[in-house]
């Protein structure tokens, strides 16, 4: 289940949705109601890891002997 961010075109509002249904248009702003909402390109975001994860670790040489 993926977290949309979106943006209200009536007051600007940056909101964020947890959506259970991708063809769910019921999508309003929580501050003003309006229903005119479009939705963001955001990063992904890593949890429980840092850059240190990332990186390959030394270990024994793979390949073909």
């Amino acid at each position: 289940m993926p977290i949309y961010e979106y943006e209200c075109k009536k007051c600007g509002n940056n909101f964020e949705k947890l959506i259970f249904n991708i063809k769910d248009t019921s999508i309003t702003c929580p501050d003003c109601g309006a229903k005119q909402v479009k939705r963001l390109l955001s990063t992904a975001r890593v949890i429980g890891g840092g850059i240190q994860n990332c990186v390959p670790r030394p270990g024994p040489a793979k390949g073909f002997s």
